[in-house]
């Protein structure tokens, strides 16, 4: 199991950059890591929100899917993921977003674990860093969107 931590500030309202993070079945239009993100389920205030997520694995050439359920708290501008189904043995975590006066500060911190059978300790350590890089790539991606725009 791996807990992965990545922060990033973005050069944008918090407004702007919590409201981005949500639409998250937008993500794979600007994160190339991920194939699909659809919302399968979702409360009428949006509090609450099942999404199937298909993410591209280049270097085993293969996809990992999974379906989670994100709970988004929109005053103290944080969301808790969990997983519901799929791929990883565990998968959950936070994203925070904090104001820091016309800039964000975005946290997340991911608990992971991916079970492949007859897999050493070698390749699940390449898959805890894979999983660094695309958090770290996933915040970067949506600090270059907000940035953007």
């Amino acid at each position: 199991m791996a807990i992965v931590h990545s922060s990033i500030e973005i050069d944008g309202a918090i407004d702007k950059v919590y409201a981005l993070a949500k639409k998250v079945e937008a993500f794979p239009d600007f994160m190339p890591d991920l194939k699909s993100v659809k919302i399968v389920e979702k409360n009428e205030d949006g509090s609450r929100t099942i999404s199937e997520w298909v993410g591209i694995v280049k270097e085993f050439k293969t996809t990992i899917k999974w379906t989670e359920e994100d709970i988004w708290d929109d005053n103290a501008k944080t969301c808790k993921f969990s997983l519901v189904k799929g791929d990883y043995g565990k998968y959950n975590g936070f994203w925070a977003f904090t104001d820091l006066g016309g800039r964000t500060r975005f946290d997340s911190e991911i608990e992971v674990e991916y079970d492949v059978p007859l897999v050493g300790a070698l390749i699940k350590g390449l898959i805890a860093k894979k999983m660094k890089e695309n958090v770290d790539g996933m915040l970067a991606a949506i600090k270059q969107e907000v940035e953007r725009t």
